[in-house]
């Protein structure tokens, strides 16, 4: 299926920080392709009774209750840049926020606003490619993981995104060699980097097969 650069670079756009009723349309399509990305961060990080989690670009959020019911006494804590997505978690996870288990919470996607040594568990899906600085953004995610904290990143191969049309309109791509000279810049030691293939339909509307990985750090 053939796409026009403006198509391809306003999707590119979308992806990066939903918005409008556009905006909905693609956060509910990032959340169904997603998701199998989303459990896999989530399987890696084992979380434990009493958990603190932070999720970066946690988009419509659909998934939280799947995240809730790993452990008891958990909090989630959700972070994003796009104010349509920050609106559209709380419409969607009004009863665990009303049982103070999730907060969601605007930034600027670069300095994360909560203190040192505060989160056990941390998890992002497919928002590296969008780090505006990631050798300071990663530290800044090791700033605000507990001491023996646990970062599940979870990212698709470099090959597999280069054969998508829309990621040459801002995409930052990561290969696995990538994440492990990342992780040494902020002080991470690599646990493991895992990888499944799966078939989706991709975000421009065709059927591929795409190989991800989950990468798990620790402080």
């Amino acid at each position: 299926m053939a796409h026009d650069k403006d198509f391809l670079q306003q999707l590119a756009s979308q992806l990066s920080c939903p918005k409008n009723t556009e905006g909905i349309e693609v956060a509910n399509n990032m959340h169904e392709s997603n998701i199998r990305m989303t459990r896999a961060a989530t399987n890696a990080l084992k979380l434990a009774n009493g958990d603190l989690i932070l999720e970066l670009g946690h988009g419509n959020c659909k998934h939280l209750p799947e995240i809730l019911e790993k452990a008891e006494r958990t909090s989630y804590y959700g972070l994003e840049i796009s104010e349509l997505m920050q609106k559209q978690a709380t419409e969607a996870n009004s009863v665990a926020m009303q049982a103070n288990r999730a907060s969601f919470h605007l930034y600027d996607g670069q300095k994360i606003p909560f203190s040192d040594n505060t989160f056990h568990k941390t998890l992002t899906v497919n928002t590296i490619y969008f780090w505006k600085d990631p050798e300071e953004f990663i530290k800044e995610i090791y700033r605000v993981l507990k001491p023996d904290g646990l970062l599940a990143i979870s990212f698709a191969d470099k090959n597999f995104m280069e054969s998508l049309p829309f990621t040459a309109y801002g995409f930052d791509l990561y290969s696995k060699e990538r994440i492990y000279a990342l992780a040494e810049v902020a002080g991470f030691k690599v646990r493991d980097i895992s990888s499944t293939t799966e078939k989706i339909r991709s975000k421009a509307g065709d059927e591929v097969e795409r190989l991800f990985y989950v990468a798990l750090l620790q402080k």
